[in-house]
């Protein structure tokens, strides 16, 4: 009798066991009806661009705004060519100019009026505001090259596809306004990659332009 008596708690408990692991298989799987993930899984983090620490967001950035206390403040938005961004209840917020934590905390500010700690977290998704353009019937891709951080003459080159054959090396331009005035600089393609006067391969400003023939 006591040996019956094991044998069927031991089922029981066998059981048991089977539908609590297809309970919680369940839980955590995405719901057919509504495709809605579970919290655990959609309050990871969105990814973002590599930036410098220093960067500046400008007019027409991608950005993730994350309230982890209220997600429905969170949004993706786009920086207005008046550099602000809308967001709910929020309205509108300046946002070019500043850093993403100095944007954060700006928000973090705005958002003290409905929220009793606001963590926010802003993510760089596309970097749309800073770019150069590299022109020329020399150059193999020619177009807007993102500068996403410091990048040089001869970088910008390399991520436009390089030069082609009958590229004239030597008569290189880069095109550049500042303060309301042009300036030219002249790059010699060979002298940089074999290590002579270096100074000419400049750091680019967002908006340069360079001129291969």
């Amino acid at each position: 009798m006591h040996l019956l008596v094991s044998r069927l708690c031991l089922i029981a408990l066998a059981i048991v066991g089977v539908l609590g692991q297809r309970l919680d298989a369940q839980e955590s799987a995405p719901s057919k009806q509504t495709g809605r993930v579970p919290e655990a899984q959609a309050g990871s983090a969105p990814v973002g661009v590599a930036t410098a620490p220093n960067y500046v967001v400008g007019v027409d950035d991608l950005l993730t705004i994350r309230f982890w206390a209220d997600t429905q403040l969170s949004s993706d938005v786009v920086v207005r060519p008046d550099g602000k961004i809308s967001l709910p209840l929020l309205n509108d917020v300046q946002a070019a100019g500043l850093t993403p934590v100095q944007l954060g905390e700006s928000l973090e500010q705005a958002a003290s009026k409905f929220i009793t700690e606001p963590d926010a977290t802003v993510i760089v998704r596309e970097i749309r505001s800073r770019k150069i353009f590299v022109l020329g019937q020399g150059i193999a891709k020619q177009g807007v090259v993102p500068l996403s951080s410091d990048m040089t003459v001869l970088q910008a080159i390399a991520a436009a596809g390089g030069l082609l054959e009958y590229a004239k090396k030597d008569d290189i331009t880069i095109l550049r306004t500042e303060n309301g005035q042009d300036k030219r600089f002249k790059f010699k393609f060979d002298d940089v990659t074999k290590g002579k006067n270096l100074k000419q391969n400049i750091l680019l400003l967002p908006n340069d332009t360079i001129l291969v023939n």
